[in-house]
């Protein structure tokens, strides 16, 4: 990933934070993983590309990038945390109720919605992640 390519590159820069060398690999880490992941999966990850970043460095990391909103914590199916990239302000997608697969989906079709909520609330929406649960077509099947 070059930094000129990633969105959540640009993102953290926006928000006036460097790019360390943890952090990169952090990013690149989540992106290769379709932006879904648990912390404990992201530990695994960072840990076997460079054990020289430490537990700390990668929390401090997922705190940083929750509170500028690069990053949604969403608990699916149970208790634990999946931590997902959000570098353009939005995530959509379908969760399985049965077999937990994830259907990601690009036009969540908000826009009307989201500028009659600023105006009616005088707030600006900087982002949303939209969940739908349901039964996927395999799952209905069997």
């Amino acid at each position: 990933m070059s930094e000129h390519d990633s969105a959540a590159i640009r993102a953290l820069k926006a928000a006036g934070y460097k790019i360390t060398g943890p952090r990169q690999t952090i990013l690149e880490i989540l992106e290769q993983g379709d932006g879904h992941m648990t912390a404990a999966e992201l530990l695994a990850a960072v840990e076997a590309r460079d054990p020289s970043i430490g537990r700390a460095s990668v929390f401090r990391t997922l705190d940083l990038m929750v509170k500028i909103g690069l990053l949604w914590p969403s608990v699916q199916g149970g208790s634990t945390v999946h931590y997902m990239l959000m570098p353009n302000g939005h995530h959509h997608h379908i969760i399985c109720t049965r077999c937990e697969k994830r259907i990601e989906f690009e036009d969540c079709r908000l826009g009307e919605l989201i500028a009659a909520l600023e105006e009616q609330y005088g707030i600006q929406i900087e982002g949303h992640l939209l969940e739908l649960y349901g039964v996927c077509a395999d799952c209905k099947k069997s």
